[in-house]
């Protein structure tokens, strides 16, 4: 039988295409992780990887490993959602921060099923946009944060004392309306057609706002034109489909937007933001267990391009194995 743990090490390098990049998200050295599937292959009596030059793929039997070991978890999580249903949460008081979208696409289901198997429970939010919402978390006046950075932006350090879990990476798409001369090709768009094009963005300081002209000062670009300034990308979409601008917005948004939109993708480098659970990890209630639980099943089960990520696991000895989805505290390292 083989350790799960090791399996859920098995997605991870399927997922990033690479032993270094995997050990890099799980938090082991790569040395370590390729212990770990040495012995997974020694335990399956058979090649579950094949390494080159830019990383590993998957034999044909790693790939029936890897959808089993998924579909396994699964089943894992759901029994854990649906054991906590018989802890007592009455009169508990849930609340939480989250990002605008977070709040609009995922939120609203979790937190109707958690107040239906839970009556008793109250629950309240608060919308943060990153960077905000750490220091509310810090001091107690909420109990998890729902946030997100972005590839290329600025990396905020994770205060000590916290935990997170990254959910899923998301990919960002230009959305305009139908007849912009940037949605006339399908094709991926590079960012140099940017230039000089009107955009809708977050306000300066904004995560959105700092990884656009991370971006293009990336591509040695000068700074992105920002004719309209917003924080909520349900009003970017909205405006984009009016002709006033392009706006670069997640997908999980761009499907969402009630206006009616084109989408074209970017081609390399994409920009991806990943959305991240956090909580102190002086805090382990069996309602916010279950809310965390909740979170996670939500995520996994996202509409939209976006891939889901196995959570962190503590480094540690190759002979430990690996922990499967750990509370352990993160220091300010972790965000850097």
């Amino acid at each position: 039988m083989q350790d799960l743990n090791r399996l859920l090490a098995l997605v991870a390098v399927a997922e990033t295409g690479s032993i270094s990049a995997a050990a890099a998200r799980l938090g082991y050295t790569p040395p370590a992780l390729s212990q770990q599937m040495a012995k997974l292959e020694r335990e399956a009596r058979m090649p579950l990887l094949v390494r080159h030059r830019r990383g590993a793929r998957l034999t044909a039997a790693g790939e029936l490993l890897v959808q089993r070991t998924r579909e396994i978890d699964e089943i894992l999580r759901t029994a854990e959602l649906e054991l906590m249903q018989f802890q007592d949460m009455s009169g508990g008081h849930l609340r939480i921060g989250s990002f605008t979208t977070g709040g609009i696409h995922l939120l609203p289901p979790v937190l109707a099923e958690l107040r239906g198997r839970h009556p008793g429970i109250a629950i309240s939010m608060q919308e943060f946009e990153p960077p905000e919402g750490y220091d509310p978390l810090v001091e107690g006046e909420i109990d998890l944060l729902l946030t997100h950075s972005y590839l290329h932006g600025h990396q905020h350090p994770v205060p000590a004392g916290l935990c997170s879990e990254t959910l899923l990476d998301e990919e960002l798409v230009l959305v305009a309306e139908a007849g912009h001369p940037l949605m006339s090709d399908d094709s991926p768009l590079h960012w140099s057609e940017l230039a000089g094009v009107a955009l809708i963005s977050g306000r300066p300081g904004l995560a959105n706002r700092e990884a656009l002209e991370a971006l293009f000062s990336s591509r040695s670009m000068a700074p992105p034109l920002v004719a309209f300034e917003t924080s909520n990308y349900s009003v970017a979409c909205a405006l984009a489909s009016s002709g006033v601008g392009a706006a670069c917005v997640p997908r999980m948004a761009a499907d969402a937007s009630p206006a009616p939109i084109s989408t074209r993708r970017f081609a390399s480098p994409a920009l991806h933001r990943t959305v991240s659970l956090l909580w102190r990890s002086s805090d382990n209630t069996p309602l916010l267990r279950t809310a965390r639980r909740m979170l996670q099943k939500a995520f996994a089960q996202a509409p939209g391009d976006h891939r889901p990520v196995p959570d962190p696991v503590p480094p540690g000895p190759p002979s430990e194995g690996l922990h499967r989805r750990p509370d352990t505290p993160v220091g300010s390292e972790r965000g850097s």
